[in-house]
């Protein structure tokens, strides 16, 4: 059997998401004074993963970037161990934003934080029930906090009841994680079947992910100083483990074109001779009143979905997410280029794979051996994210937001919060090859609905189209849409489990 997982080494934030702290605020943290810094954090009443009754109204959470765990005084061989992305940065390397879509609006140069002299130390995550965040911030920002560290910003949050700015249930598909690790995966083996279950090591260091194989992490010899208060690692016998019960948190500050949303979107409905919010629902994949996919529901069961939490949540579940797109290949009944069917196309493994390097290229890249559609889109097993994002900025119902714009009128947006283990294979993954590729699924001259850059590409003059499918007829083309969302920050931070917390307090700048 396998080792359990230790919940009170594990930042709260991976397991419960703080559903019930309706009240949040980031803290975009540089390091002043390294010893005063360090002392905050060897006492800072970080919350764990473990379950309790009643639940704590109040979450401090804290994730630093390379530059924080310089600045702690961390060594340069431990630093080396973490992955080239985290360490190169969001912003870090030109090739990176291009593949990101980091371009013309949505280039690091113009964002508010996180570009050139711009990259946060550190981020303080805090959640609170209704009424008790501006306590508990009190309480957080004592005096080593205020001596140890410059506040760089405060990003602060909105509760839109489940809601994103552009109207619709938001979080409504998460993967299901492994956390009693029963989930088994050989190296080569297929997965024929879309399911909904991911190995623990897909969002935690210091597991075994969907390949079966440990994601590289910072490792030490139990000689080094603090290393013994740090966790074995599994794979490794006599090393321990600075990464385990960790994971890499992407932040990005999402600014949502609301106005211009159901402006366009409204105006495309009645020229599209659609009914109701057709075109809306269209870009987005699901229903707006009440989140149902626009695929239809399939009667078979889906691992992982409709399997926990009371009836009523599993009911909804099944409602919501027993689904994939099969049924629809083509598009007609959920567009190709929709932003869910991008997020998470549902695909399973390709069938007849050589073994090797080679399969898992294939995989990573997503090419295959079938089909056109599967060519396009690749296993999603090896892709998924954890998403932890809230919204920032008042609402605007879409009736509202299709009347002109008051003076004054607030920014409203998304801090984009995603978890995972491999920031390249997944995060990276997901924003290149699914959102930002403008022949995703076989498609052309067309990015995401939402989150796409409409900036022209190499091969690829326009991307600001979007295509909806017809049964037996044309299909529709609508052009030259808006950039609906633009990055307005954002970095990669290392989120470490609670006794890797303490080493970098305590020993990692000794």
């Amino acid at each position: 059997m396998l080792p359990a997982v230790d919940y009170s080494d594990v930042q709260g934030l991976v397991r419960f998401g703080f559903a019930n702290m309706t009240e949040a605020v980031y803290l975009l943290l540089n390091v002043r004074d390294p010893q005063a810094a360090r002392a905050w954090l060897a006492q800072a009443p970080v919350t764990t993963a473990t379950e309790t009754n009643p639940v704590p109204s109040t979450a401090l959470q804290v994730a630093f970037t390379r530059q924080g765990l310089e600045a702690l005084g961390v060594s340069d061989r431990v630093i080396a161990g973490f992955s080239a992305e985290f360490l190169s940065g969001m912003a870090g390397d030109a090739n990176r934003s291009r593949r990101l879509g980091d371009t013309g609006a949505n280039a690091p140069s113009a964002w508010e934080w996180g570009g050139s002299g711009r990259i946060p130390h550190m981020v303080a995550m805090l959640f609170a029930e209704r009424g008790r965040l501006d306590g508990w911030l009190r309480s957080i920002r004592g005096a080593w906090f205020l001596e140890g560290f410059n506040e760089m910003g405060w990003l602060t949050t909105s509760d839109l009841g489940g809601r994103e700015h552009f109207g619709f249930i938001d979080g409504i598909s998460q993967p299901l994680i492994d956390w009693n690790r029963t989930r088994t995966v050989s190296a080569n083996g297929n997965q024929l079947a879309y399911g909904n279950v991911a190995c623990l090591g897909e969002f935690l260091l210091g597991y075994p992910n969907e390949y079966n194989r440990y994601t590289d992490r910072p490792l030490l010899d139990s000689s080094d100083r603090g290393a013994e208060n740090l966790p074995n690692a599994e794979d490794q016998p006599g090393k321990r483990d600075l990464g385990k019960n960790g994971t890499y948190v992407v932040i990005r500050q999402l600014r949502q074109d609301v106005r211009a949303f159901w402006q366009y979107a409204d105006e495309a409905t009645r020229t599209a001779h659609e009914t109701g919010h057709g075109v809306a629902e269209a870009m987005v994949g699901r229903r707006l009143e009440d989140g149902a996919s626009l695929a239809p529901l399939s009667g078979a069961s889906i691992a992982g979905v409709g399997t926990t939490g009371s009836e009523a949540k599993r009911r909804q579940d099944v409602r919501l997410n027993q689904f994939n797109y099969a049924t629809d290949p083509d598009g007609t009944d959920c567009p190709l280029g929709a932003h869910v069917r991008r997020g998470n196309p549902r695909t399973p493994d390709l069938p007849g794979n050589p073994s090797g390097i080679l399969s898992e290229l294939m995989h990573m890249l997503g090419f295959g051996e079938t089909s056109l559609h599967e060519d396009l889109a690749a296993s999603v097993r090896f892709h998924r994210v954890l998403r932890r994002g809230r919204e920032y900025g008042p609402g605007l119902s879409p009736g509202e937001a299709i009347q002109p714009a008051p003076p004054g009128d607030p920014e409203r947006g998304l801090h984009f919060i995603a978890l995972n283990a491999n920031i390249e294979r997944q995060f990276e993954f997901v924003q290149n090859a699914w959102m930002a590729r403008t022949k995703f699924d076989g498609l052309t001259e067309e990015s995401d609905p939402l989150l796409g850059n409409r900036e022209p590409v190499r091969g690829c003059p326009f991307t600001n189209t979007f295509s909806i499918p017809r049964k037996g007829k044309v299909r529709k083309r609508l052009m030259e849409m808006p950039q609906f969302v633009t990055v307005r920050g954002g970095a990669y931070f290392f989120l470490p489990g609670i006794r890797a917390l303490r080493y970098l307090a305590e020993a990692g700048g000794a």
